[in-house]
């Protein structure tokens, strides 16, 4: 049965989970893959999960939440995790099936796309938020607010969000009515405007709902 933590509940826990992956390794688990996501919120654009493993004898020093960090700063820690031996995956689900599956269901395919890519497997798995990961069949752990003190988890976080910047960079250049370069598709006050000027792109997520308001005034 997988194990959900919700540090929230857990204060005096902290100390414990600052050590998890080293506790872990000493129970015999060498492969611990941390995974997060970024992506969630937006009106535009894929959602974009990452699975990193750290090794035992690999440091990576400054790893914190992705959303703690300058964009200079991810940028520079991404080159650091993938210079630095660890093992790194992503998993990328795009707007249609989002709109199809709903946003937490497609954060989970694109969790569970990042951890069965990557090439050397993983014996266990820890990830951010209240949810495992369905149809996986490795021992896992759930942790709200992992992305804070598992470095795996830290790291998996810079590498999923800077991994979707350069998604939406490259969309900027494709759609040049909407800025996504600089809002990434997040529900900003120039995305609401361009959204209004211009409607929905084929990247927008239609069951959103200012994206689909846009779409029944057009239809009227």
């Amino acid at each position: 049965m997988p194990t959900i933590l919700k540090l929230d509940n857990l204060l005096n826990a902290v100390p414990e989970i600052t050590r998890l992956e080293a506790s872990l390794h000493e129970k015999g688990y060498k492969l611990i893959a941390g995974v997060d996501e970024a992506g969630r919120g937006p009106l535009a654009g894929p959602v974009v999960a990452a699975a990193v493993i750290i090794p035992q004898d690999v440091v990576i020093e400054g790893l914190k939440d992705s959303k703690k960090l300058t964009p200079a700063r991810r940028d520079y820690l991404f080159d650091e995790i993938a210079a630095s031996g660890a093992y790194c995956a992503v998993g990328i689900i795009d707007n249609e099936t989002i709109d199809q599956v709903n946003i937490l269901k497609a954060s989970l395919l694109a969790m569970r796309k990042a951890v069965i890519s990557l090439k050397q497997g993983s014996d266990f798995i820890i990830v951010d938020g209240p949810h495992t990961i369905p149809n996986i069949e490795t021992p896992q752990m759930a942790i709200v607010g992992g992305d804070r003190f598992c470095p795996s988890i830290s790291a998996a976080s810079i590498i999923a969000k800077v991994t979707r910047d350069r998604i939406m960079d490259k969309y900027d250049e494709l759609y040049p009515e909407f800025s996504f370069g600089c809002h990434r598709g997040y529900p900003t006050a120039k995305h609401f405007a361009e959204l209004k000027e211009n409607g929905p792109t084929d990247i927008h997520r239609k069951t959103f709902r200012p994206v689909s308001e846009v779409l029944k005034q057009v239809a009227h």
